[in-house]
């Protein structure tokens, strides 16, 4: 793994208690970083993230708060006065809304209930955050990355709202990159098949599937995306507005 000196910077994960979200904080904190890390309210895993980081001598805060509602300002607000400054935004928080598949011919199951909920936390929580952090980044000359999906890149996800705002995602990275600069970076990773705490359930011949249908033959593990995550952060100094695909070469 690439080391990166962040003895002076910071960084906020969203949807970090555990996944892709903790093994980002825990490799940002490990290279120096001050991170907060931002859980539901009600989630008994993010004061329990936060102690792990603390116990082993590292650098991290609380920042609960749910990005799916207005509330995600505040707790960005919140967050960003605790820190001092902020460098990294990594807006990772999601949901799938469902524990399995929802086929694309199943219509009568994606109501506007399960739209809703799904566009707030997946694509409007990615808005809320960066519009609320913009200030301190561009004073930081700091940097956004967003957890997008290959669903967004026309694969099929776990339903097609899914998908609607994972590909939504992609666009919002463009066009935040736009924003904000000359002065922010936004960038995305599209995970593939990855090892961790999701909510979709995967059967042993659904992974063994991914598995051989992938080039490197392996599932990503958390580690892999929170790597990308790093260098698109804190190196990269000429990537904005792109969505880089961790797969191990599924979707080839």
């Amino acid at each position: 793994m690439t080391r990166y000196d962040l003895q002076q910077c910071t960084a906020l994960v969203t949807g970090a208690a555990s996944g892709i979200g903790f093994a980002t904080t825990q490799m940002l904190a490990q290279n120096g970083a001050t991170v907060a890390v931002n859980y539901l309210p009600d989630d008994p895993r993010g004061p329990d993230a936060v102690n792990r980081l603390t116990a082993d001598g590292l650098k991290a805060i609380g920042a609960p708060g749910n990005v799916g509602t207005p509330e995600a300002e505040r707790m960005v607000k919140i967050a960003v006065d605790r820190l001092g400054r902020l460098d990294l935004l990594v807006n990772n928080a999601g949901t799938p809304g469902t524990t399995r598949r929802i086929a694309p011919a199943e219509l009568e199951l994606m109501t506007e209930e399960f739209w809703q909920r799904l566009l707030h936390v997946n694509l409007l929580g990615v808005f809320r955050c960066s519009t609320a952090a913009a200030t301190a980044l561009k004073a930081a000359k700091g940097a956004i990355v967003n957890t997008a999906s290959i669903a967004g890149l026309g694969r099929a996800g776990s339903s097609m709202a899914y998908s609607a705002t994972k590909a939504g995602v992609v666009s919002l990275t463009q066009n935040l990159a736009r924003a904000l600069a000359p002065d922010v970076r936004v960038n995305a990773i599209a995970p593939g098949a990855v090892d961790s705490s999701w909510a979709v359930e995967w059967t042993d011949d659904e992974r063994r599937q991914s598995i051989a249908s992938s080039l490197l033959k392996r599932r990503c593990q958390p580690e892999d995306l929170a790597e990308v995550i790093l260098f698109l952060g804190f190196g990269a100094a000429m990537i904005t507005g792109q969505t880089i695909v961790v797969d191990g070469g599924l979707t080839l």
